[in-house]
């Protein structure tokens, strides 16, 4: 699986970059591989830290979007829901 990392607004660090990958990495187990592009947008607001996590799978674009105090905390909550997400959507296909 191929993953962008677009930063908006600040530069990120060596070592964000590697934690986004490293954490949004594991999401491809849950859709046997079909999961080709996985973007993920990183932007500090004035509210917080906001991730947005895009996977391409066959058929549709799974988004989802979350806001935390922490980019780590951000991501991470992203990749949850998307694990869910991914998981109830590898169920709908199957059923089919």
């Amino acid at each position: 699986m191929e993953i962008r990392i677009k930063t908006l607004k600040f530069d990120a660090s060596e070592k964000l970059l590697a934690f986004v990958e490293k954490k949004v990495a594991r999401i491809e187990k849950f859709f046997d591989s079909a999961a080709q592009v996985a973007e993920v947008s990183l932007e500090n607001t004035k509210d917080g830290k906001k991730a947005k996590l895009k996977v391409h799978i066959p058929g549709d674009d799974l988004i989802i979007d979350r806001s935390a105090d922490t980019f780590e905390n951000a991501i991470t909550e992203c990749v949850d829901a998307m694990k869910e997400k991914l998981t109830r959507s590898k169920e709908k296909a199957y059923e089919k």
